[in-house]
């Protein structure tokens, strides 16, 4: 949620409503989706090449370290997925137009702020490695947090607006002012704490004549948040006067926050506001507002979801999620972050919302590539509970059982149904997919990304997902994949067992081994990318596509109880050092020398490139430029290349096979063989 110029007033009169407080040696409530977004935007991170993960990852854990030395215990409360009622959804929506609007700046040199496609997910992953507490709630986690935070007597952190209504016992910490990369030492003591401020509800409502803090909530909705935008408001805000008291220039910004709190500062209580309010309405308008505003009011009371439970006990019990009859293990992985809010939106409501990355606008999205797999996804979903066959839906009886997607389109917002794969008797009973036979569940998955068990047995388990992922990708027209594309992606995998043999005490030789060396030359590569170097919208769009293979491939991976393990998404992608190998790729360097420092890297990529080779398809081990300018010359001379020893395209494959076994021939050189041997 959030009030719209409600934190920007408050922060304008910081020594009215904060206090300058230490932190240390307490529990904090942590909004998660507002942590990892302010971490995201807030680090100096590149944002335009799908994310560096690495790098995200890093920042996370320094975050978390900085609280441990304060002996501060940290509970992270993360969003799930929209209620039933979908009433967020304009909301949603609009920030989807502007996320398209923000990526398309980033992608033509621009500013802008769009999270990484897979930030979520490596934000938990962190949180799993650093064994940090954390819950994902079923829906909105606002009113849980503060009903948690009071229940602990503890303090909030996050940068939510609506927690200026709340009434937290021990107050609000805006993450913006809480310096937890400043921790300071008391004197004498050696005991270390966090320099924070703290909004204190009582200061506001003192400010504003003493106001009844429960006239809060009524102002929120007065004024707007993510849950209302009734435009017959503008009504009721024409018509009354807005006493808006002493204003400075700053005031006038303000004029609606300000207005509204002076106004309702004359009332006793909410039933004497809201009656007042509806006298400037029509009066066939009023019961419906006066019902949906009230309802609005609500958000802001007490939770009856006992977070601490989940916490101390492991039980977590949702009365909205219990109401819907869901499957036991899906709402217990929902709360443990195992299922993504995406799978929740198409149990709960048939829609989901495909986010855009930095991607070329002028392409089809880049969601486009794994639809095939959201169609088993939603397959698996369809007879979930029959809590939820009431519940109006697009499909017809006579027809497929139909999703909505809301995605990108140019650089606007469309809903598209996609109708979902029926699937064999053994896969119908959602309550029973756990039960299912590990084979059953790996059969599933693989045939949905179209590889074959036997291309994955010298492939380590931790990398058999991205290697599966990768297989489907390659497969797929839409992505247009070269092979400097693949190269650059497989090196990139090599990062994270590079980190592990670095960082391995039982591996000391190999750290004067090449290992040290290899991980310290991406370093230089992904730090050479950053600064201005203009985007290739082309590249760019491919490894997006590549990036929602895999978003999809671990949903369904999740959903089947991973049949495959689940990657380690921390070293798994930089976009910065992906987007630098692509280009050098192109120019001078070869995989062969950049590997040939590190004997057990050079192996693993040959496993990797082994296994993802024979899903592609000929074209891509041609050098860019060379495919479309012999289909124009063999339909010119009307002849096939028979003559040439390269000859066709599979010949063309087959003799690459040969000279470039393992990719590790450059671009440039694999161009000058098959130039010659066009010659001869």
């Amino acid at each position: 949620m959030g009030i719209r110029g409600l934190m920007s007033f408050v922060e304008d009169h910081s020594n009215e409503f904060f206090t300058d407080l230490k932190v240390q040696d307490t529990k904090i409530v942590i909004d998660g989706y507002a942590l990892f977004h302010r971490l995201c935007f807030n680090s100096n991170l590149e944002l335009r090449y799908g994310g560096d993960y690495d790098s995200f990852a890093d920042v996370v854990q320094k975050f978390f370290e900085s609280l441990f030395a304060c002996n501060i215990c940290p509970y992270v409360v993360l969003d799930g997925g929209c209620d039933i009622s979908d009433k967020k959804l304009k909301t949603l929506k609009d920030r989807a137009r502007e996320k398209i609007q923000m990526a398309h700046s980033l992608s033509v040199g621009g500013g802008g702020y769009v999270c990484p496609l897979l930030i979520r997910e490596v934000f938990i992953q962190v949180l799993i490695k650093l064994q940090v507490c954390f819950v994902q709630c079923f829906s909105e986690a606002d009113r849980d947090i503060m009903t948690l935070a009071n229940h602990w007597n503890c303090p909030v952190l996050s940068s939510d607006s609506d927690f200026c209504i709340f009434d937290l016992k021990t107050g609000f910490c805006p993450l913006n002012s809480f310096q937890w990369r400043n921790v300071s030492t008391i004197k004498g003591t050696g005991d270390c704490y966090i320099p924070a401020k703290c909004f204190s509800i009582d200061a506001l409502c003192r400010h504003f004549s003493n106001m009844n803090k429960a006239l809060l909530p009524l102002f929120a909705v007065l004024c707007g948040n993510d849950h209302i935008n009734l435009p017959i408001m503008d009504t009721f805000l024409s018509k009354v006067r807005l006493p808006l008291g002493a204003t400075s220039s700053k005031g006038r910004r303000h004029h609606r926050v300000l207005g509204l709190l002076n106004w309702l500062s004359h009332f006793a209580n909410p039933t004497e506001a809201l009656d007042n309010v509806l006298k400037y309405l029509p009066k066939k308008d009023r019961e419906n507002v006066k019902e949906i505003l009230c309802c609005s009011m609500e958000e802001y009371q007490q939770s009856q979801v006992k977070l601490q439970d989940f916490f101390q006990y492991g039980t977590y019990a949702c009365p909205a999620a219990l109401n819907l009859d869901l499957p036991e293990w899906v709402l217990v992985a929902l709360a443990k972050g195992q299922l993504s809010p995406f799978i929740s939106d198409a149990l709960v409501l048939r829609r989901t919302i495909l986010h855009t990355q930095v991607e070329n606008m002028q392409q089809p999205n880049a969601h486009r590539i794994s639809l095939p797999i959201r169609q088993i996804i939603y397959g698996l979903l369809l007879n979930a509970s029959p809590h939820l066959e009431n519940v109006s839906w697009n499909a017809l009886p006579s027809q497929p059982p139909a999703f909505s997607e809301v995605e990108r389109i140019n650089k606007n917002i469309k809903t598209s149904i996609v109708n979902a794969v029926e699937l064999p008797k053994d896969y119908s009973d959602l309550s029973k997919l756990t039960e299912l036979s590990l084979a059953k569940r790996q059969i599933l998955l693989l045939e949905t990304l179209k590889v074959k068990q036997t291309i994955l047995e010298p492939i380590p388990s931790s990398l058999k997902l991205l290697v599966s992922v990768s297989c489907y990708w390659l497969q797929h027209t839409e992505a247009k994949a070269k092979l400097h594309h693949l190269q650059a992606l497989l090196l990139g995998m090599l990062m994270g067992p590079l980190h592990v043999i670095i960082n391995s005490p039982d591996k000391e030789d190999l750290r004067e081994d090449g290992a040290r060396m290899l991980y310290e030359e991406f370093q230089r590569v992904k730090e050479q990318t950053r600064p201005g170097t203009r985007l290739d919208l082309d590249t760019a769009h491919i490894f997006c596509q590549w990036q929602c293979c895999l978003q999809m491939g671990m949903y369904l991976n999740q959903l089947l109880s991973a049949p495959l393990p689940e990657p380690d998404l921390t070293r798994l992608y930089s976009g910065s050092l992906v987007h630098g190998l692509c280009r050098q790729l192109l120019t001078s360097t070869s995989v062969e020398s950049l590997l040939s420092m590190c004997p057990e890297a050079k192996q693993l990529y040959e496993h990797l490139f082994n296994a993802t080779r024979s899903y592609a398809s000929a074209e891509l081990f041609l050098p860019k430029g060379k495919s479309n300018s012999k289909k124009k010359r063999q339909k010119k001379q009307g002849t096939s290349w028979s003559k040439n020893r390269v000859g066709t395209t599979s010949d063309t494959k087959c003799w690459y096979e040969g000279s470039n076994r393992f990719g590790l021939l450059t671009v440039e050189n694999l161009e000058e063989h098959i130039e010659l041997s066009e010659l001869e």
